[in-house]
């Protein structure tokens, strides 16, 4: 077990984040946002703020520079006068002090023509669509057999609809970046991000340069949850304001401002039929979602792909339908897709559980397969039964009495549900680079990011242990974009990648090494794009099992976790002590997902209402009384060297389903909507 080797730099401030990098002769930058949610922008006076002593420049659609691609909607800042959604960044200010800028920033005068906007998702809203894929690339609709018929002809039946509410991604650090152009035309950017690699590509097509024109610098990240996985408007802000400045601008994204521009999870409506046999053996898996995009760009979540291959039936379809609103586009946040999905999947096997008469857990024992049902690929490994099994075990599940409603402590009445987790094991083609030092020591680069998951110690760890070598003799360089490409931190597959190439990378110097390191040392690099091809004859997969225990207030109808268990098998663990860190992460992530966290759409203006964290509820340590995670010892040679899965998403997945299934079990009532706020479960008690 190691401690993250940059703790010490962490709590005594001098890790450097974005915003903090010293810069000469740095000017500030605010954002105007627009005030309507659907228009067309008139006209831009930005006299009075010109006349605000210490502005320097004012950025909008009357003035700015044309960018050289614009396929991305949201990257193209004031190449319109068309308004998408509220809040939209429609203007920007330079100003010698942040003071300034933002004082400038009021003083804008933007008159629009308004236009009533369309901005709440229905299950039934007119403009539905079938997106020709779903994030990442997965088919919309998948079909096996006749669901239909089979699912009439089932002897126990569950049809329900569940609605997840939109929620933002909040890290601790906001959206950051310090833009500077330097003398030869190239840029540097000094950027929260979750890929500095994929920053320096994209922001190098939007400004018509050569990537190696761009430089990103990211070493520290203060947290993304997939909202910093690609570039967001405030980097693109930033550039364009240190060209017009002609110096260079520092730009962070105020917390309200990040609600309308930086991503969230979109909303969902999902209708899941399950039908079985009296055993509990399903015959039937209908799963169909509709969900939002926005007008700028399409992202279409893949909401229902786990239930393609949680369990098994021979009779299945899943389906997406997406509706483009007059909204901000929705993003990746925390495990996309499997997110929402098992929580509309994980709370109807809890249905079917109660309809049959059978325990939870042993109803999804009985549906487990060693085979992905769609695909037909044998799974790599797949540990959900262990998972199950142990958590039972370890969480007395054996004592619960299966009726709802029945355990009554006071005015409290508590109850336990379960809930399985799944997360594909993904891995992405990387680089890496490993030096070995004149003075014994050993580099390691690559352009990966530590967005506080442990990234950077885990890669030591891999690193030395192929190098056979001492931790505190191996150095790890990552967040620069001049290092080796790498992937994102996102889909739970960094390690996975990222680790892979370091281990190759190692293993070319060790080839290399024969006897004395030459006073220049000696470097050998790795790509691992010709390694991962022709990984199809296997479905990999992370998996878990969620145990919570809650009590509701009859009362006042708040729901308090008082215990939760996650119990997971993602491969070898390469890190116990981060490895814990991110399953409780995403395990706290998911209590706020069932009682707390919803942004609040005002259908009227097309604002989210709740743009801070004074509104926008997220838990807090006293919500979480007892939270543990553990996992089942996994060796799976299908992976990668390690042996590896992700582990950064899965702890969030079926972890609100297990809170509400538990609220069930507590009340005797089902609540299919969250989050579940005392107003919604005093309404039903």
């Amino acid at each position: 077990m190691t401690d993250r080797l940059e703790s010490r730099e962490k709590v005594t401030g001098t890790a450097r984040y974005a915003f903090e990098y010293p810069v000469e002769n740095a000017a500030y930058a605010a954002a105007v946002q627009a005030s309507v949610a659907k228009g067309r922008i008139e006209s831009v006076d930005a006299e009075a703020a010109l006349k605000l002593p210490g502005v320097l420049a004012v950025l909008s659609c009357e003035n700015a520079p044309e960018l050289s691609d614009t396929s991305d909607g949201e990257l193209a800042l004031f190449q319109s006068r068309t308004v998408s959604y509220r809040g939209q960044f429609v203007a920007a200010v330079v100003a010698e002090t942040l003071e300034t800028a933002r004082e400038a920033a009021r003083l804008l005068r933007v008159e629009y023509t308004e236009e009533a906007p369309d901005v709440r998702l229905v299950a039934d809203h007119k403009g539905l669509y079938k997106p020709d894929k779903v994030n990442p690339v997965f088919p919309a609709d998948t079909e096996q057999g006749e669901p239909d018929e089979a699912f009439a002809n089932s002897a126990v039946r569950v049809d329900a609809v569940y609605t997840t509410p939109a929620e933002h991604n909040n890290p601790m650090e906001p959206h950051a970046t310090i833009a500077q152009w330097n003398a030869d035309g190239s840029l540097t950017l000094h950027d929260s991000n979750q890929g500095a690699s994929t920053v320096q590509s994209m922001i190098a097509k939007v400004l018509g340069l050569d990537p190696s024109q761009v430089r990103v610098v990211s070493p520290h990240v203060g947290g993304g949850f997939g909202s910093k996985g690609t570039p967001r408007p405030n980097v693109v802000l930033a550039a364009m304001a240190a060209r017009a400045a002609g110096r260079p601008v520092k730009f962070a994204v105020p917390r309200q401002q990040m609600f309308a521009t930086t991503g969230y999870r979109t909303p969902t409506v999902q209708r899941v039929r399950l039908g079985a046999g009296e055993d509990g053996r399903l015959n039937a898996i209908i799963h169909e979602a509709a969900e939002q995009t926005s007008t700028v760009k399409e992202f279409a979540e893949q909401t229902a792909t786990p239930t393609r291959m949680m369990y098994q039936a021979p009779h299945r379809r899943t389906a997406h339908r997406v509706v483009a609103l007059d909204v901000p586009t929705p993003s990746w946040m925390r495990a996309p897709g499997e997110t929402p999905g098992m929580y509309a999947l994980e709370t109807a096997m809890d249905e079917l559980a109660v309809a049959a008469g059978i325990d939870p857990v042993e109803l999804r024992v009985r549906n487990d397969t060693d085979r992905d049902p769609e695909s037909g690929l044998a799974f790599s490994s797949r540990n959900l039964v262990a998972c199950l099994r142990e958590g039972a075990e370890r969480f007395g599940w054996a004592a619960r009495d299966p009726r709802p409603g029945a355990r009554r402590e006071g005015r409290k009445l508590v109850g336990m549900g379960v809930a399985s987790s799944t997360y594909p094991a993904y891995q992405r083609p990387n680089r890496a680079l490993a030096r070995a030092e004149p003075d014994g020591t050993f580099t390691v680069r690559i352009a990966a990011a530590d967005i506080g998951t442990g990234a950077r110690t885990a890669l030591a760890l891999i690193a030395a242990e192929t190098l056979k070598e001492d931790l505190g003799n191996v150095r790890v360089e990552i967040g620069d974009s001049s290092f080796p490409r790498a992937s994102v931190a996102g889909g739970s597959g960094g390690t996975a990648g990222w680790g892979t190439a370091v281990v190759r990378a190692c293993e070319a110097l060790l080839g290399d090494l024969d006897g004395e390191v030459p006073p220049e040392g000696i470097e050998a690099s790795a790509d691992t794009g010709e390694e991962l091809k022709g990984r199809e004859e296997y479905a990999r997969h992370a998996f878990g099992a969620q145990f919570a225990e809650v009590e509701v207030d009859a009362d006042t109808g708040e729901v308090r976790v008082r215990r939760m268990l996650g119990v997971f098998a993602a491969g070898r663990i390469i890190n116990p002590t981060t490895a814990r860190s991110q399953f409780i992460g995403g395990m706290t992530m998911g209590i706020g997902m069932a009682l707390m966290e919803q942004s609040v759409m005002d259908r009227e203006f097309g604002d989210y209402l709740n743009r801070d964290l004074a509104q926008y509820h997220v838990p807090a340590c006293a919500d979480v009384r007892d939270i543990d995670a553990v996992w089942v010892e996994e060796s799976d040679p299908h992976l990668n060297p390690m042996g590896a899965k992700g582990i950064g998403e899965i702890g969030i997945v079926g972890a609100a389903a297990a809170v509400g299934n538990a609220v069930h079990h507590a009340t005797g009532v089902r609540f299919r909507d969250l989050p579940l706020t005392p107003a919604r479960i005093l309404q039903e008690l």
